[in-house]
């Protein structure tokens, strides 16, 4: 008789143990142990518990292929999360690891793999063969592709999170705080409301200080304090929520005819704005995009949007400034080009209204379509085409937790017909998608890529653009991570052409996810290692870095919310002389927009109690020596790019630590 030591570890988080009935086959190549109920002495499988039990076999099974698990009802039904199994062969040798990170749900069979990855001509065995095949015939008819609108990418089939399968749902810890927190911040700006005055307009900028109660952060602080300042709203268009945006302007364009008289006043003394231009150290920030989106209706009353033209100069003293705004892209006396040097309401209000389309193309555009939607491509794809043996399903598996649970519950209670956005948002309703969908049309894969970007955009020589500089760096160490796992398993270009699962998954990706995207430039197939580490680059930057720089400081940008305000409720001036104080508060968000305002943005922003740090794995998906090696390297490299950006940080005024990597979440979980 031949005795197996096998060890069975049950998930962390709550519910994850189970009281049903376990058993567990060891299946080899020449043969299977006994079913074994794991049944010890007290309670097996509580929240966390590592148990051990032994399994025998009649005769050596040889080399060990599957670990198989079957849940059985006791009383009621009662769900089990496995994190992974080890056995130990007789006689003491090698343990091997089974990784399995799943719910087994009702009476049900598993089958799970040791953890080697292998791409499929790595295996040979008709049995690992056909567990391939079948794993991703399964789950192929629990994860189908759908489209939530035309014009923007496919979605995962789920009308709500409900509607998922519990492997890709919150952790019961994470769903308790996602909802409280939410219930917490909308109640504590209930009060104020209430305090305030439900649905009135404020009487002067200082009545918005009334909102900052206990929700509040150091950078909230300072921008309430600088808001007003030129030099801050320079630095927020290189390192504010929205950093790509600012493009080098080498021509004004033709339909924003600022003269040289008009700005030179703004500039450095002995230049001209022509000088300026053939220089470089002319910018501009184009909100095209934003003409004629249809706009929302708020309690019956109609909201305002801008597509505004604004000019920027990098200046020798004062850093990056405004030096020309004009509110819509067709000028004309009713289009008037605001000047710092106009009066200063007329010239603030120019500033608010241009951080208004901000936020409506930051939250939309850069947070919403280019991070989470783009990401669940990548998720979908990556379910439905690779088997958990492969080394991409293992390499990204980490960077896509959550993230299709978070993407439904922002389609239901965002950006639905009577979401949050269609309440407090000059875009909600028709406008957001209408909006989605010119970005989508336009957008490309390069521009996903920061080095392309940066080029593209001429923004490679502009100072203190920490965000590049940052993101450039996390790049970097990614793609050095994802090259040196693709290099322990490809060796080869041949290797990437004649891997089918790949090839089906980046057809997936490319012909379903990214469907009606005319200019995007993503093959339908993987020709080269190169092309698979830059895609494999491109989605894990994405879902960790790119995702932290949108979203992780919306609540510091908008909380003070004439910085960044999420609707206007009248339409811009026309008349430079004519802006008074009382048109200002008219325009900016009312008492009660000005509360979810903030009550979202800090929802939505603030650091996640279970978030995963960039690089770090709890779950172990990766067994084998050479693997682990690499990620070490890539955690060595994080750790030197922290050390980096708190030196870079210390003393200064105004800190950017947003892509601090311990910072940056593994992947987009809110």
């Amino acid at each position: 008789m031949e005795e197996y030591k096998v060890t069975v570890a049950t998930g962390t988080s709550e519910y994850s143990g189970t009281n049903n009935y376990i058993y567990v086959t060891l299946v080899g190549e020449n043969g299977q142990s006994e079913r074994t109920i794991l049944d010890n002495p007290g309670l097996d499988f509580c929240r966390g518990a590592v148990d051990e039990y032994k399994v025998c076999s009649s005769a050596p099974l040889g080399p060990l292929l599957l670990v198989r698990l079957e849940k059985q009802r006791y009383w009621v039904e009662d769900n089990w999360f496995c994190r992974y199994v080890t056995v130990e062969p007789p006689g003491g040798g090698t343990a091997l690891t089974f990784p399995c990170y799943r719910w087994l749900i009702g009476d049900v069979k598993v089958e799970i793999r040791e953890g080697t990855a292998k791409i499929l001509c790595d295996d040979t065995s008709p049995q690992l063969l056909a567990h391939r095949k079948a794993e991703l015939q399964e789950r192929q008819t629990i994860y189908r592709w759908a489209a939530w609108a035309s014009g923007i990418p496919k979605c995962i089939d789920a009308k709500t999170e409900a509607d998922l399968h519990q492997d890709v749902r919150f952790d019961s810890e994470k769903r308790s705080d996602f909802e409280g927190s939410l219930h917490y911040a909308i109640l504590e700006l209930s009060l104020k409301k209430l305090a305030i005055r439900f649905g009135k307009s404020w009487d002067d900028l200082e009545d918005f200080k009334r909102c900052f109660w206990k929700l509040k952060s150091p950078i909230a602080e300072y921008c309430m304090e600088h808001w007003k300042e030129d030099w801050f709203f320079g630095y927020q268009c290189l390192n504010g929520s929205n950093p790509r945006m600012i493009q080098r302007c080498k021509e004004l364009p033709g339909n924003f005819p600022v003269s040289g008289d008009m700005v030179q006043g703004s500039l450095a003394p002995r230049t001209t704005l022509d000088k300026e231009l053939k220089a470089g150290n002319i910018y501009l920030i184009d909100y095209a995009i934003m003409d004629g989106v249809p706009t929302n209706v708020i309690r019956g009353k109609p909201q305002y949007i801008a597509a505004p033209l604004c000019l920027l100069y990098e200046h020798p003293d004062q850093g990056l400034i405004p030096i020309a705004i004009q509110l819509g892209q067709t000028p004309g006396l009713d289009t008037p080009i605001f000047l710092p040097n106009d009066p200063p309401l007329a010239w603030l209000l120019a500033k608010i209204w241009v951080r208004h389309s901000e936020f409506q193309v930051f939250q939309l555009l850069s947070h919403l379509l280019r991070t989470h939607l783009l990401v669940e491509v990548f998720c979908v794809a990556t379910l439905r085409q690779l088997p958990a043996v492969h080394p991409v399903y293992k390499l990204l598996a980490p960077h896509l937790r959550y993230t299709l649970e978070i993407n439904c519950r922002g389609r239901t209670q965002l950006v639905s017909a009577d979401g949050i956005f269609k309440r407090v948002v000059s875009t909600g309703g028709e406008g957001l998608l209408v909006l989605s969908q010119r970005e989508y049309k336009v957008l490309t894969y390069r521009s996903l890529q920061p080095c392309w970007d940066f080029q593209q955009r001429g923004a490679t020589t502009l100072k203190d653009y920490f965000y590049r500089e940052h993101s450039l760096m996390l790049w970097d160490a990614i793609h050095s991570f994802v090259s040196g796992m693709i290099s322990v398993y490809y060796h080869c270009d041949s290797d990437v052409v004649e891997d089918p699962e790949l090839q089906n998954w980046i057809k997936d990706i490319a012909e379903e996810g990214f469907v009606d995207v005319p200019t995007f430039g993503l093959s339908n197939e993987l020709k080269n290692k190169a092309e698979l580490v830059t895609l494999l680059s491109v989605a894990i930057f994405t879902s960790t870095a790119q995702h932290a720089a949108t979203n992780n400081g919306q609540f510091d940008w908008c909380a003070w919310v004439p910085n960044t305000p999420c609707t206007m409720r009248h339409p811009t001036p026309t008349d430079k002389d004519a802006v008074t104080m009382e048109m200002i508060m008219d325009s900016l968000p009312d008492v009660s927009q000005t509360c979810l305002e903030m009550a979202i943005t800090w929802h939505l922003g603030r650091p996640q109690p279970d978030a995963v740090p960039l690089g770090q794995y709890p779950e172990q998906y990766f067994t084998e020596p050479q693997a682990q090696e690499v990620i070490d390297r890539f955690r060595k490299e994080l750790k030197d790019i922290e050390e980096h950006i708190l030196s870079q940080n210390r003393g200064l005024e105004l800190p950017y630590l947003f892509l601090l990597p311990s910072r940056i979440e593994n992947s987009i979980t809110i």
